[in-house]
């Protein structure tokens, strides 16, 4: 019979990775206990085996690039931690609205040091758009202009953001296309700072749950909240949305997007990072929007989300002996494997980064894709 570590190096060869090899992305173990431990629980197992430095690799990223790149999670057969959780997000509904407010809690009010340290200067929490871009300011900034430029956003016209952040849309919106503008977050902390960086502009930002929204607006956007509503609420979602749109309205959805369609997230991520999560695929949210919206553009930059993860880590590095001050190493090693696993994801085109233009059916004019 073979042992754990044997099993273990069998699965890691066949991504091309060798247990203390000489290569960058080689795992460097420092307890033997840890091939038991993985084997047991898979995901779980990885992530926390990590946080308590029962392992390392140089370049973490492509590490895990070459994990995800052979879907060596299908590999591993028996580990009844990851179907279970599969089972209880199907059971559960986890992205329902008693739980709205968990994510927001656990990940969007850890700390505004730490956010202000490792985005930029905006605060903005989605992928940049790095087309002309040479640097992470300019990537949001594009990306932002993107948007507002994909909505035929006018001087005057209103605008609501659902899953608002710390106002960085609103603001820019307001700002640089003099929109009167609305947000919408379930964190405490980011609406307390957007408050204070938005108070002398025509931005509002209110701490509700999306499904509470009752007013009208000539455009909606959503960049990078779609992530929490859950497979079970994507219906819901797009009845607020075509709800809140004005007739000749638009409506930009901005997510993350899988391949394939799932009904649960990575065990260590729903635990540790994002609470009652989810990656939609087209077939779900094509589902979703049927007879509410028409699909005016689906753009697709997933790559761009590699180079912004990147450059979030390397300023989260950067600061990290500032950061110290307030957060332990624990967080530290679980913080640098959030961000390089998910660059990983994209690298390997096993995320993607869409942005989705919707209408009501009532534009007059032909839609023109904007890139």
């Amino acid at each position: 019979m073979r042992t754990d570590r044997q099993i273990a190096q069998s699965l890691l060869e066949s991504a091309g990775i060798t247990i203390d090899g000489p290569n960058d992305y080689d795992m460097q173990v420092h307890n033997e206990e840890l091939y038991s431990r993985v084997l047991r629980q898979g995901a779980i197992g990885l992530g926390e085996s990590y946080m308590d430095g029962w392992w390392d690799v140089p370049k973490l990223d492509q590490f895990f690039e070459k994990i995800i790149g052979v879907d060596l999670d299908e590999k591993i057969k028996g580990d009844w931690g990851i179907l279970l959780k599969a089972s209880l997000g199907i059971i559960l509904n986890a992205g329902r609205k008693s739980k709205a407010f968990q994510v927001g809690q656990a990940h969007y009010d850890i700390g505004n040091d730490l956010y202000h340290a490792m985005l930029d200067k905006r605060l903005v929490y989605t992928c940049g758009y790095w087309k002309d871009a040479s640097n992470l300011d300019q990537s949001q900034d594009a990306k932002l202009d993107l948007v507002c430029k994909k909505i035929g956003l006018k001087k005057g016209q209103t605008v609501l953001d659902i899953g608002s952040g710390w106002g960085s849309f609103i603001k820019f919106a307001a700002e640089k296309y003099g929109a009167k503008t609305t947000g919408v977050t379930v964190s405490i902390e980011q609406k307390k700072l957007a408050d204070e960086l938005n108070k002398n502009l025509p931005a509002t930002t209110i701490l509700e749950d999306y499904r509470d929204i009752n007013q009208k607006f000539d455009h909606v956007v959503s960049l990078g909240m779609f992530e929490h509503v859950g497979y079970k609420n994507y219906r819901t979602y797009m009845k607020v949305a075509h709800k809140a749109l004005n007739d000749n309205g638009l409506f930009l959805l901005h997510t993350i997007g899988g391949n394939n369609s799932t009904h649960s997230t990575d065990p260590w991520l729903g635990k540790y990072i994002f609470p009652n999560s989810m990656i939609p695929s087209i077939q779900q949210i094509s589902k979703s929007i049927e007879g509410l919206f028409v699909m005016e553009d689906w753009h697709n930059f997933g790559p761009d989300y590699d180079k912004t993860l990147m450059q979030w880590y390397k300023n989260f590095e950067k600061n990290w002996n500032k950061l110290s001050v307030n957060y332990d190493e624990r967080f530290h090693r679980m913080w640098r494997y959030y961000l390089l696993q998910s660059a990983a994801g994209f690298r390997a085109r096993k995320l993607q980064l869409w942005q989705i233009v919707l209408s009501k059916n009532n534009v007059s004019d032909v839609y023109k894709s904007i890139r």
